[in-house]
Parts: structure tokens; C-alpha cells; sequence
């Protein structure tokens, strides 16, 4: 069997290398499986394309795709999954801190009979702030989106060639890719492993990109926020149609003294920002609206090294296939 590791990169020149040996050294004992590795360069502003293009002068299996910029980690993988050519595919980071040795494990899953085989976090090597931040992300999406998202997390996925069909056919931007990978329906497993810490290089996952997944996860999947607006708005119009109802009965009963200026400024201000979060949650689904409409493709790509032919377009509606159940 054929199997595609998707690799995003960004600025990893000085990691390339030793992911590819440890790679080597995880499929060692595993002969009749034939590996293609596809490195998607997301806007490197080193020497990562120019080693990649070292690389696969000397080894045929590396193949790799540049986009024009930096377009995101998940416009990467989708790029990744529509030029693969395996069986599976599985996504692989560039810093080493999911060890390849997990995806063998993850291969006999696959070879079992699931089409999609997460690896699951037992334990994380990373600071204190980026586990309290995965750790309420990943409540967040249990609770309002997706049910089934582990409570430890995702990292690693390795996909049959019947999900990357799927997932090539939606081609949603503003959208977190795990998040589909799971709202597609299929038969899916797990295996553990522990997540390291980075051994070089700087890590590019910003607090901003981390917030902008957050939003995109829950716009993408869950009608929450804009439940939340409408919730919002019954409270305070059931609490401004008690105070007027209050207001009223002390005016027929002849109490009608003049109020203090701090009760009116607190309640004008904190009714302006509730009116603000308002707008601003339809507004994140008006965008994302607009940008779909526009038809703008997720990625663009300057270049590619080691393919022979280009991709063929995802077609408009996705053919309907037999699933096979996987085992209990």
C-alpha cells in the first residue's frame, strides 16, 4: 500500500532533515509499505523550499508544493490532500513533536478496517499556557460543536482515500479541518502517545492564529454564538421590560424622585456592549458568508517539485460510495 505524510512547513529549513531520518527510522520495519512525502512550503521565508528541492533530487519519494503565501496551517493540509496520490494520507508537524513512530500504530488501525485513525494526546511536554489553552479549546468544541472530539485532543490523523475525496470536495475556507475530518461521518479510532516538546525552532502558533481557530471552529460547527445573541437579547428585553414596568408603579404611586447619573451611565454603557458582542458575532458569520460567495480559492500555488502531472480538480458534488462498517 501507498501512503502520503502531509508536512506543512514553515521556516523549518533546520528541521527538514531530521524529521526525514526519523521518518526512515519509524517505517524501517514495515517494507510493504511504500511512503510519499508531500512537504506543503505555507510562505517560508528561509531556505525550506531550496532544501526540499535538495532533498528530492536525492530521494524520489519527496515531493513538495509552494504556495504564493502564507495561507495557514489548514489551507496547507487541504493543499496537501489534493495533491497526494496514496492510499491514506496522514498529516505529520515539521518540529518533531509528534514522533512518526506513533503513525505504524496508527497504520495497523487502518489496515483494520477504519478509514480514519486519530492519535490521541495522553500526555503533553509543553508549557502550562498552551496546555490550558488546548485544554479549554478542546471542552469548548465538546460542549457546543462536536460531541465526539476527544477531551485530550487531536494532533496526528491519517485518512483512507475515501475521506480526502470528501474533504477535497468541500474545500470550506475559514474552517478548522480536524473539525470536518470528524463531522464527515466515518468509522474512526484512536491510539495514544505522548506529545513533545519542540527541539528546534520557534514555533509559528501564535495566540492570534489559536484564537482565530477558536472562532472559526465555532462558527464553522456549532450555531452557539448566534444562539447566544438571541438568548441574550430575551434576557434584556424581559429586564427592560420589568425595570419600565417598575418604573410605571413608582410614578402611579407617587415615587418619582430624581435617579443618580452612575446607574444610568453603568446601564447605557453595559447595554452598548452587549449591542456591540451582537454585531460582532453576525458579523463573524456575515463575513464568512461573504467569503465564501466570492469563490476565492483556499490557497494558491506558486510551484511544485517532484509530480508529474498536476491534480485533477475536485468535481462539484461528491459521488455516492459503499462504506464498509468498520469492526467493533
Amino acid at each position: 500500500m501507498k501512503l502520503s505524510l502531509l508536512i506543512p512547513v514553515l521556516n523549518e529549513q533546520e528541521n527538514i532533515e531530521m524529521l526525514l531520518q526519523a521518518v526512515d527510522t519509524a517505517f524501517r520495519g514495515l517494507p510493504d509499505t511504500e511512503l510519499e512525502l508531500v512537504f506543503i512550503d505555507d510562505g517560508s521565508k528561509d531556505g525550506t523550499f531550496r532544501v526540499l528541492g535538495e532533498l528530492s533530487r536525492r530521494d524520489s519519494r519527496v515531493h513538495a508544493v509552494r504556495l504564493s503565501r502564507n495561507f495557514g496551517s489548514h489551507a496547507a493540509l487541504q493543499a496537501g490532500f489534493q495533491y497526494c496520490t496514496g492510499d491514506a494520507a496522514a498529516y505529520l508537524a515539521a518540529d518533531l513533536q509528534d514522533p512518526p513512530a506513533v503513525l505504524c500504530e496508527m497504520l495497523d488501525r487502518w489496515r483494520a478496517g477504519y478509514p480514519i485513525v486519530w492519535a490521541q494526546r495522553d500526555q503533553r511536554d509543553e508549557a502550562l499556557s498552551s496546555r490550558v489553552f488546548a485544554r479549554v479549546y478542546y471542552e469548548i468544541m465538546r460542549r457546543f460543536a462536536l460531541p465526539e472530539m476527544p477531551p485530550a485532543g487531536l494532533d496526528i490523523c491519517m485518512i483512507d482515500r475515501r475521506v480526502i475525496n470528501a474533504i477535497v470536495e468541500m474545500r470550506e475556507k475559514n474552517t478548522a479541518l480536524f473539525g470536518l475530518i470528524l463531522w464527515s461521518g466515518f468509522p474512526q479510532s484512536f491510539v495514544g502517545y505522548t506529545r513533545q516538546s519542540r527541539r528546534r525552532g520557534k514555533s509559528r502558533w501564535t495566540f492570534a492564529k489559536k484564537l482565530k481557530l477558536v472562532v472559526d471552529s465555532l462558527v464553522a460547527f456549532s450555531f452557539a454564538p448566534i444562539r447566544l445573541v438571541t438568548y441574550l437579547g430575551i434576557f434584556f428585553s424581559m429586564a427592560g421590560f420589568a425595570y419600565g414596568v417598575f418604573t410605571v408603579v413608582n410614578a402611579l404611586m407617587g415615587r418619582t424622585g430624581v435617579q443618580g447619573w452612575a446607574s444610568l451611565v453603568t446601564l447605557i454603557v453595559g447595554m452598548s456592549g452587549i449591542q456591540l458582542l451582537m454585531l460582532g458575532v453576525v458579523a463573524e458569520y456575515l463575513w464568512r458568508t461573504f467569503d465564501e460567495s466570492r469563490g476565492r480559492p483556499t490557497f494558491i500555488v506558486r510551484e511544485t517539485i517532484g509530480f508529474e502531472v498536476s491534480p485533477t480538480p475536485p468535481r462539484q458534488s461528491i459521488q455516492r460510495r459503499e462504506i464498509q462498517e468498520a469492526p467493533e
